[in-house]
């Protein structure tokens, strides 16, 4: 992300060194429409700051609830150049003025386009790792997945054999076959698929513990983002959320209510049936109820 450096103070009209990643940054991240051209147009590609990348700013802008005046500011630059999920935070497909929705749209929880959930016959889903994955990851996830868990009719257990699991979580390096290729320590750290694939990366390149080390990522923290991935939530602009897309660095994050109706939302559970006991209605919830 060392290009952004250079890029201070950008707007339509000017050429930088530079311009150029961060077009490809934008559309990585959903914010630049290329009008699904699979093979990049030269304006795509070159350093003029053209009125396609104003209008992605804005957006990017709008979704973080910065000043929108589509000029690469310090602080738009500042929140660019933050540790992220690689999972893009919009789908833009149509209006070219949707910055202007984008503040109502993206005001709470989300789903993945198309709300792909995970079969209402899998209430427990398994997780696992490579053989020779650093052992921290085991008790990170565990917890990770609790929290999850306490939040949903959705349970989750460890399995040896990896690549039976219904969730495949291993630490990746730069371009590793999935078409969404890490960029080194710092920019993006993690990126997950949602239902069913299920697959989570880490990226190998970063600092990882278990727990709260300054310059650090914690594991728990970031894999339970990653996992609302694999549970089919997108990303929110709600800063206390645990699906904001930005990650902390050197502390822990857990669930905010942004994220809890979010789940429920995801993953309906209903009533089955009331019974009285000493005076108290217990209700007992069947299976998982998908729209």
């Amino acid at each position: 992300m060392a290009f952004l450096k250079t890029l201070n103070g950008a707007r339509k009209g000017t050429t930088s060194k530079g311009i150029s990643q961060l077009k490809k940054y934008l559309s990585y991240l959903g914010y630049l429409n290329h009008n699904n051209n699979t093979t990049p147009t030269h304006n795509q590609t070159n350093d003029f700051f053209d009125d396609n990348l104003e209008l992605a700013i804005k957006n990017y802008q709008a979704f973080f609830k910065l000043t929108v005046n589509g000029i690469m500011d310090p602080n738009t630059v500042e929140k660019m150049a933050s540790p992220r999920c690689g999972v893009p935070d919009v789908n833009l497909n149509t209006s070219n003025k949707l910055y202007l929705q984008i503040p109502t749209l993206a005001s709470h929880y989300a789903f993945y386009p198309g709300k792909p959930k995970w079969p209402r016959t899998k209430r427990n889903l398994t997780y696992s790792f490579p053989y020779g994955t650093r052992s921290d990851v085991n008790q990170a996830i565990l917890h990770a997945t609790q929290i999850w868990a306490f939040m949903s009719p959705l349970r989750f257990s460890y399995i040896e054999n990896y690549y039976n699991a219904d969730i495949k979580i291993s630490f990746q390096y730069r371009d590793h076959g999935d078409g969404l290729a890490f960029d080194g320590p710092g920019g993006v750290v993690a990126h997950a698929f949602g239902p069913t694939d299920g697959t989570l990366h880490f990226d190998g390149d970063e600092w990882w513990v278990d727990g709260e080390t300054p310059d650090a990522f914690d594991l728990q923290t970031v894999g339970l983002h990653e996992l609302g991935h694999v549970l089919g939530l997108d990303h929110t602009n709600d800063k206390g959320a645990i699906m904001y897309p930005y990650m902390p660095i050197g502390r822990r994050k857990v669930l905010g209510q942004d994220d809890i109706s979010g789940i429920k939302a995801c993953i309906h559970f209903r009533p089955k049936q009331k019974r009285k006991k000493k005076n108290k209605v217990f209700l007992l919830y069947d299976n998982i109820i998908e729209d």
